[in-house]
């Protein structure tokens, strides 16, 4: 299948097409979706899109851990559901000297430890046969690390009830694709309870037994708040089942820079920001040092999940690195159990002011554009150097504002890989 952006009109062209279309201000997209290809709290994608036509949400981003397995799935559902894709990755990387003097970065609670993305990626997905190699070196340290996880597991389990048992093959067939993680054990061992014993009494006894009879506060009806107490008492650190990260379990920060480049991306930091007593971490505390030490990086994009931040503050930061010149954008994750809407919030719910929603769809919009021209064959938000072109941010968010809205009018065309009109 062609990317339907290749076969779109050219920009001069593409501009007449949409001249007689009154572009709203802002449409809701989300630009960070996890996907069952990594983790995610949808059993499956078409749940994705049938909650983000509810939603009336135009742009959807997939963002899954280290693969782009999805990519496929999620591009043709597009198509069918007239919502426009953003290709877009997730890497975890490690900063030693950072780590040694006990720095939290974008991860509260492992110092040292950063989450990365890369945006608007060319499809299909190819960071070069070098860098997919070294990407499939992390995923395989994580998946031993994973396996190791379920032998302790076992042995636990053996303690119990004899009869019980799990294995990654298992695992992996039932709850996950080619890459598992914690919460697939968290989700495996929910249903092995579940499974076994009949009564609420019997279940719940067992998940305590296993927690060294620790009692449950989550209870067995919610099940993602009772997957997130396994994960917690079992498989995080102090856990019986947890073992610890293997270096080569993660890459160097240049190196996730480079290969997004190479994977013809938008390097896109993910902020923490505050936490719900309103702390920072000491890597974002300062943002003007923040800034800085993006622009080192040649990053001129930041995302953020506002659900977890308080609403002043997400706009304080916000409208820093806007006038900054980032781009920015938010979404959701739905990496955990619980089911959200697709709609950004802030914390607790709060609406997003239209001020930042405007802000968040110029960035949707210059990714888009960004993609439309790597599709083309032509140079998009980053520079041949590495750098994003801060100063054709205007032209890039009018650029993918029609690139968006001749897609929303005209999808069916490239759906059927018949597109006449262009």
């Amino acid at each position: 299948m062609n990317h339907f952006l290749s076969d779109f009109p050219l920009p001069s062209e593409l501009r007449k097409k949409v001249s007689q279309l009154k572009f709203p201000d802002f449409r809701e997209a989300n630009g960070h979706i996890h996907t069952p290809y990594s983790f995610s709290a949808f059993s499956d994608l078409n749940t994705i899109f049938s909650m983000a036509r509810d939603e009336n949400i135009a742009v959807l981003g997939i963002n899954d851990f280290f693969v782009a397995d999805g990519y496929e799935e999620f591009y043709k559902g597009s198509l069918r559901n007239n919502i426009f894709p953003l290709f877009n990755i997730e890497f975890i990387g490690l900063l030693k000297k950072e780590q040694k003097k006990g720095i939290r970065i974008n991860d509260p609670n492992n110092p040292g430890r950063i989450y990365f993305s890369g945006k608007g990626l060319d499809y299909p997905f190819n960071p070069g046969w070098f860098n997919r190699l070294r990407l499939q070196s992390v995923i395989n340290e994580s998946q031993l690390q994973i396996k190791a996880m379920i032998f302790k597991l076992n042995e636990l389990l053996r303690s119990i009830n004899p009869s019980l048992t799990i294995t990654y093959d298992s695992v992996k067939n039932r709850f996950a694709h080619d890459l598992v993680r914690e919460r697939h054990l968290a989700k495996a061992i929910r249903h092995l309870a579940a499974e076994n014993f009949n009564s609420p009494e019997d279940q719940i006894h067992f998940i305590e037994t296993l927690y060294g009879g620790k009692k449950s506060k989550a209870g067995l009806d919610n099940h993602a708040a009772l997957e997130n107490e396994i994960r917690s008492n079992l498989l995080k650190s102090g856990g019986p089942a947890f073992v610890e990260e293997n270096e080569r379990s993660f890459l160097e920060l240049r190196k996730i820079v480079g290969m997004i480049l190479k994977a013809g991306g938008i390097p896109c930091y993910p902020v923490l920001l505050d936490d719900v007593l309103g702390n920072f971490t000491e890597f974002e505390k300062d943002p003007e040092k923040l800034c800085e030490t993006l622009s080192s990086l040649k990053t001129g994009c930041i995302e953020l999940i506002p659900g977890r931040n308080d609403p002043e503050i997400l706009k304080e930061h916000v409208k820093f690195f806007h006038n900054k010149g980032f781009i920015i954008s938010f979404g959701t994750e739905h990496n955990t159990p619980e089911m959200i809407p697709l709609t950004v919030t802030a914390r607790g719910s709060a609406l997003i002011d239209n001020e930042l929603k405007h802000i968040a769809w110029e960035g949707i919009c210059i990714m888009a554009a960004h993609q439309y021209l790597r599709a083309k064959g032509r140079q998009g938000y980053v520079l041949p150097d590495g750098n994003p072109s801060i100063s054709q941010i205007r032209e890039l968010s009018h650029l993918g504002r029609m690139v968006i809205e001749f897609f929303l009018q005209n999808h069916r065309e490239y759906e059927t890989g018949n597109p006449e009109i262009a």
